[in-house]
């Protein structure tokens, strides 16, 4: 297993990629490839004092985070991001972990590998925490407008990897909308509740904002408008709320035991929300292997994004995708316009 790394990606590459990528290699025992400027990455591999597992694949170019993403990965074939697909693409890696441009990433894993048959559009699923295990939420961001049938493509790939990758036994699969009742919600949610009512999926029906983190729901499908803005909400609430906590602990003499006596807990608290856990949202949709990470991704978040994909590489969920997708090819276009008709 050979997970193709972009060294260049990220606002702290590639120091803290190349750090990350190393600790998965001598962790886990992951063959790592490094994508990108070479002498900036042997620089960094020095100070880590090498391993074995992992090797280095020279090319000049990064697609910045400021770029148009398709502009910039159709211009610069020897941009890192498009390098790492393309060396999945000929054999030579099954996944590619990247914390730089999300928008090229998913361009350039559109471009060199293509569509899995019956995707109109690729998802980003991120991982949240629940207290039953990790909750996939998808869309998170790769498409802000969508119509009902993409939103059953999600569901359906989103199952395929909770119940691959994570074990979950018949994933229980719901929309997220502004309430639980069938007639609740816009044109767009009611119309994708019929097509999931009548899908393989096991369809629990709406959740609400709520039931995010409750644990109501092993699969969270809504379009990447709404899923990045409570990716957001949550990233940020987790990072104020433990400082809010601290200020206040530290008003009174008997709040600074507290807080010295509980200051590990705290910060154990603080991981659950913290997207370092799980490193990266698997990109579904695409014949391969991609992972999404945070720009500002440290060490620990990289390594553990280059542990989930290759575990999404060695579990084949690809093949789960693709007989989800043809179970329900007679929930058709033609389908989703007369319900929304």
């Amino acid at each position: 297993m050979i997970v193709a790394v972009d060294a260049m990606g990220g606002d702290f590459a590639p120091d803290a990629v190349v750090e990350g990528a190393v600790a998965a290699a001598k962790e886990r025992g992951i063959e790592v490839l490094l994508v990108g400027r070479e002498p900036e990455i042997r620089r960094s591999l020095r100070s880590q004092r090498g391993e074995s597992r992992v090797s280095v694949h020279h090319c000049e170019d990064v697609v910045e985070m400021g770029e148009s993403p398709l502009k910039a990965v159709r211009g610069k074939k020897s941009a890192s991001i498009r390098v790492a697909f393309e060396l999945v693409k000929a054999g030579k890696a099954q996944a590619v972990v990247s914390a730089g441009n999300s928008g090229a990433t998913l361009a350039a894993g559109l471009l060199t590998l293509g569509k899995l048959e019956g995707v109109d559009r690729p998802g980003i699923a991120t991982l949240l925490p629940s207290p039953s295990g990790p909750v996939v939420l998808i869309d998170a961001g790769a498409n802000v407008d969508c119509r009902p049938s993409h939103l059953l493509q999600f569901g359906l790939m989103a199952h395929a990897f909770s119940a691959t990758c994570f074990g979950v036994h018949r994933p229980r699969t719901a929309l997220l909308n502004i309430g639980e009742e069938v007639s609740k919600g816009n044109e767009q949610v009611r119309a994708a509740w019929d097509l999931f009512r009548r899908s393989p999926l096991h369809f629990i029906g709406n959740v609400e904002g709520r039931d995010i983190l409750s644990g109501a729901a092993d699969v969270i499908v809504c379009d990447g408008f709404v899923g990045n803005v409570v990716l957001k909400l949550i990233e940020g609430l987790s990072d104020q709320m433990e400082e809010l906590m601290r200020d206040e602990l530290r008003r009174s003499a008997a709040g600074r035991l507290l807080l010295l006596a509980g200051g590990r807990a705290l910060a154990r608290a603080r991981r659950v929300l913290d997207y370092a856990e799980y490193g990266g949202a698997p990109l579904l949709g695409i014949q391969g292997v991609g992972m999404v990470c945070h720009g500002g991704s440290p060490p620990r978040a990289i390594k553990n994004a280059v542990i989930l994909a290759a575990r999404y590489a060695e579990n084949r969920v690809l093949d789960k995708m693709a007989e989800q997708l043809v179970s329900v090819s007679s929930l058709n276009h033609g389908d989703e316009k007369q319900l929304v008709s």
